[in-house]
């Protein structure tokens, strides 16, 4: 009798210690269905403890593109660096299909889209934004002898027209009543429409006016104009996290820093772009 209640007791510890070791164990979360963090997981501590922040770009100057010596530069880069060395991390630029752009961020193939990514209501439900740092807007560019040509929406509802795919620019022009009469078709960047229409392949192309101001007029886009008179909608530039990712907290408050004692100031001052700084932050 004595052995058995002995062997009784020593179930009951075991039973016992193994329930006080399961307590023990750190909790284990998923990402929720919209790709965002659940109450007991952290984007934040994700991405310190691989030691670096993932940022989805496309190559587009003066965002993100190689200079001379092909290093990686720009405003959005050099924002980025300087960013990312505050909170402890190291930052990690891939590029990006960007009409996938929300489907890298919510499988984690990136930690955030940080590319002249235009804020809209569409794309809340799939990610959440920072405080915005740049405005922006869409602008028509045109070979440089066609300007009288092309002056007006109705003049180009007849044109061949292109914009990056998945861009506030391509938007711009399917979404609008007179410019969706055009002949559409998209490129796979900003860029490669610049190029396109250079060679003569679209009579107009919608980019952005952060890029057409450093490219558009110069180099081997000397022949290329910017139409003035066709409004297109103003724009905010801001990051995209994870819908629920508590790094979007963490970077605004980082932003702010930077705002405070003039980095990013300085920054936009070297790209050129103190006019779109000062009018979103002020």
């Amino acid at each position: 009798m004595k052995k058995k209640l002995i062997s009784l007791f020593a179930a009951v510890l075991g039973v016992m210690c193994l329930a006080g070791c399961g307590e023990s164990k750190p909790a284990q979360t998923e990402p929720d269905a919209n790709g965002g963090q659940t109450a007991a997981s952290s984007d934040y501590d994700y991405i310190k403890n691989n030691g670096k922040m993932v940022i989805g770009i496309t190559i587009y100057e003066p965002m993100n593109y190689y200079d001379e010596n092909n290093n990686l530069t720009g405003f959005d880069t050099e924002f980025a660096a300087d960013l990312c060395s505050r909170l402890g991390v190291t930052p990690s630029f891939q590029v990006i299909d960007w009409d996938m752009k929300e489907t890298e961020l919510k499988s984690k193939n990136i930690d955030c889209i940080w590319n002249g990514l235009t804020v809209t209501e569409e794309r809340r439900a799939n990610m959440d934004f920072t405080k915005t740092y740049l405005l922006n807007r869409q602008c028509v560019v045109v070979k440089s002898e066609n300007v009288s040509k092309y002056k007006d929406k109705e003049s180009l509802a007849s044109a061949m027209m292109s914009a990056e795919s998945g861009s506030a620019g391509e938007s711009a022009i399917v979404d609008d009543p007179v410019l969706s009469a055009a002949s559409y078709t998209a490129s796979n960047s900003q860029q490669d429409a610049l190029v396109a229409l250079n060679a003569g392949n679209y009579d107009a192309i919608v980019i952005d006016y952060t890029m057409a101001s450093s490219t558009v007029g110069k180099g081997d886009f000397s022949g290329l104009s910017v139409v003035d008179g066709i409004e297109l909608a103003n724009e905010e530039y801001a990051i995209g996290f994870r819908v629920g990712s508590d790094m979007t907290a963490r970077v605004n408050d980082v932003i702010t820093e930077m705002i405070t004692d003039g980095t990013l100031a300085a920054i936009a001052q070297k790209y050129d772009m103190t006019d779109l700084y000062e009018s979103a932050v002020k």
